[in-house]
């Protein structure tokens, strides 16, 4: 077992990522790019995507073990629906050593269920929201196992993140 974030200066945060499937869920664009980023650490792993079917997901997600989710999740109750079910589903079927976010709104559903299954989750906070948190960090904070930040700047906002540094 390695520690999830090893690769941040040695720091050990306190989730420990066994050998199991990761669960790598996001929106698309920014947000993928940056779990995208994290490559060396999810490389060799078991993973599964869940993201939405867009040109730049379809791309930078070639050959990948891809769900696609539901879009737009921004204020629309019937798609927060549809992805709860989808995380049911999902959770239901698999068990993932950790689910692992940059946001947005797909991810809520896969928190809270995975807080009720006691799956380990890890929330990183995207390195463009510096002066305020995004929506979805607070809605996804009370179900996180692990909250990472990429700028010490966004500590006044969760103090008990672990910097990790930027991932772009």
């Amino acid at each position: 077992m390695d520690a999830l974030w090893a690769m941040s200066n040695g720091r050990k945060p306190g989730v420990e990522v066994g050998a199991g499937e990761v669960l790598l869920v996001c929106s698309s664009g920014g947000h993928l790019a940056q779990l995208v980023a994290l490559e060396p650490w999810w490389r060799s792993r078991p993973r599964l995507w869940v993201t939405f079917r867009t040109p730049d997901a379809e791309s930078l997600l070639a050959g990948e073990n891809v769900v696609w989710a539901h879009h737009p999740t921004t204020r629309n109750v019937p798609n927060l629906l549809r992805n709860t079910a989808l995380a049911a589903r999902i959770l239901s079927h698999r068990r993932p050593a950790l689910i692992l976010t940059t946001g947005a709104g797909v991810a809520l559903p896969f928190f809270v269920l995975a807080r009720l299954k006691r799956v380990p989750t890890a929330y990183i906070e995207v390195y463009d929201r510096i002066d305020l948190p995004t929506l979805t960090a607070r809605l996804c904070r009370p179900f996180t196992t692990l909250f990472l930040a990429q700028w010490d700047e966004q500590r006044r906002f969760y103090p008990e993140a672990v910097v990790v540094g930027n991932l772009l």
